[in-house]
């Protein structure tokens, strides 16, 4: 794992809930990320956010009916009462710290179906000793209102859920403070109304060996502040951070979420993620973008609040001199494609409100990166039209079908009935934070291959179906089509060859 985040210059160069109802511009390691006031969503959306950190829901004051009472008291009480209880026994956490025996390995292995209830004021506590929480390959787990926190896992690695099992379920819970990933991600995984706060790398790292992820429902958490090891600065380009990384999911709703001030991504979906639904959430001051989706397909992104992002990375960035349009919403190798199934056969970005962030968004292609390629940074993988990448290889790769189905494509993006605010003042900022783009390099490596020279960048800009319409523009946006070269206004955005934007309005003033 481990995916670089590509810009043009390099060359390899990614249930309804009932939700619970200060913006900077950085993140502190350690720091408790709490604005005065939670937000709520803009426009015609109505819904309060979910501040679950500050007002965590209380577990039950008493055992349940035929629960195991869990004793904080005695040391390792946890997981040896796991072990001599058959399947679907539900576990009472009482109120207090628990404890693990001392060994790294001592998580707690469910078995089939076993659910664990925290009382008020239950916490698991890894004491910066154990490696993981919960682990083991058992189905259909439940965690509820309880605290994980001081679990350290290794990079990549997560604490509750280590394993990726199948079918938990987490719910009201609190995992912070842990260095990893709070939790990894299993198939019919449910996250819900919980605080992911402070973790070490992810929030959560939608990840599972030898496999897709599928059906995975993410929503009405507070997930914040996570990153505190500041991975993109240890190991830089490793594209290993955010609130939440998706890795190879199949169906995904990420919906009234409050994702804020992570550093890094809030939320990044990258290689061979599809069918997402990202809905009704709001992502604020993250340090870099508010959504990555990169060498993926088929999403709808739409009704989310995304305001005052990408003010960290996009201010270094232009800083050092850099003219790749780095946004807010950014797009890297993703599209629309009919051939695999989903929900949609497209990429549909609407009814969003994106204000006083670095830039909106950018549909980009690395005309190097493909399959066999060794631009492509991702671990070996190929698009999921061809599953082998040894077959995307002179001369076959030069004629159709491989030509097209050797490259993640930006294809079938289509922006509309948006509403997007700048107000320089408030970003800070007099260059390099206005920008939509459409673009691509120039293909130069290796040097057998067939994309070599401007044709990814034509075919990105005006032969793949990608289409900004009815949008709102307050503010002195500018555009950027085919290269960083063409830097457009909305005139030229709107004319001949590109004709981007039909029926939308741009007032310049109106932002700020």
């Amino acid at each position: 794992m481990g995916i670089k985040r590509r810009h043009w210059a390099s060359a390899a160069a990614p249930l309804a809930l009932a939700l619970l109802a200060a913006t900077g511009c950085a993140s502190t390691p350690g720091a408790r990320a709490e604005p005065t006031a939670a937000p709520t969503t803009s426009g015609a959306l109505s819904t309060s956010v979910a501040r679950v950190c500050g007002k965590p829901a209380a577990g039950p004051t008493k055992a349940p009916a035929d629960a195991v009472p869990v004793d904080p008291a005695e040391v390792g009480d946890l997981a040896a009462k796991t072990k001599s209880n058959p399947p679907n026994t539900t576990f009472w956490l009482r109120p207090g710290t628990h404890r693990l025996d001392p060994d790294r390995y001592a998580q707690v292995i469910p078995k089939d179906g076993d659910r664990y209830l925290g009382a008020p004021g239950a916490v698991l506590d890894g004491r910066e000793k154990n490696q993981y929480a919960f682990g083991g390959t058992a189905r259909d787990v439940t965690i509820r209102y309880l605290t994980v926190q001081g679990f350290v896992a290794p990079q990549n690695e997560g604490v509750v859920n280590h394993d990726s099992a199948d079918g938990w379920v987490i719910e009201h819970a609190t995992i912070q403070d842990n260095s990893g990933a709070g939790l990894m991600a299993g198939a019919h995984q449910r996250v819900r109304a919980s605080c992911l706060r402070d973790n070490g790398q992810y929030g959560m790292n939608a990840y599972t060996t030898g496999g897709r992820v599928s059906d995975l429902v993410v929503e009405g958490n507070e997930i914040v502040g996570n990153n505190t090891g500041d991975w993109e600065r240890r190991r830089p380009g490793c594209g290993c951070t955010g609130g939440v990384k998706f890795w190879a999911v199949n169906g995904a709703d990420v919906r009234g979420n409050w994702v804020h001030d992570n550093r890094g991504t809030g939320l990044w979906a990258d290689t061979n993620n599809n069918d997402f639904r990202i809905e009704n959430n709001v992502i604020e001051a993250n340090d870099g973008a508010a959504l990555i989706y990169e060498t993926s397909y088929n999403a709808v992104i739409r009704n989310n609040t995304i305001r005052r992002n990408n003010w960290v990375e996009g201010r270094k960035a232009a800083d050092r001199g850099d003219n790749f349009p780095f946004a807010t919403l950014y797009l890297s190798e993703s599209g629309g494609e009919p051939r695999i199934r989903a929900r949609t056969d497209k990429i549909e970005i609407y009814r969003n409100v994106l204000e006083d962030n670095w830039s909106g968004i950018t549909l980009w292609e690395n005309a190097d990166r493909f399959c066999n390629s060794p631009a492509n940074t991702s671990s070996g993988d190929c698009t999921l039209l061809v599953r082998d990448p040894r077959r995307c290889a002179e001369p076959a790769i030069a004629s159709a079908p491989l030509y097209a189905d050797c490259r993640w494509k930006t294809q079938r993006v289509d922006i509309h009935d948006n509403r997007f605010v700048l107000d320089k003042s408030v970003v800070t900022c007099t260059a390099k934070c206005d920008r939509m783009a459409v673009l691509a390099n120039y293909g130069t490596y290796p040097d057998w291959s067939p994309y070599k020279g401007d044709r990814v960048a034509e075919a990105i800009t005006g032969k793949q179906h990608n289409r900004w319409h009815d949008n709102v523009y307050l503010g002195p946006w500018t555009f950027v089509a085919h290269d960083p070269s063409q830097v457009l206004d909305s005139g030229q955005w709107r004319g001949t060859p590109y004709r981007q934007d039909a029926g939308s309005t741009l007032d310049p003033q109106a932002g700020g």
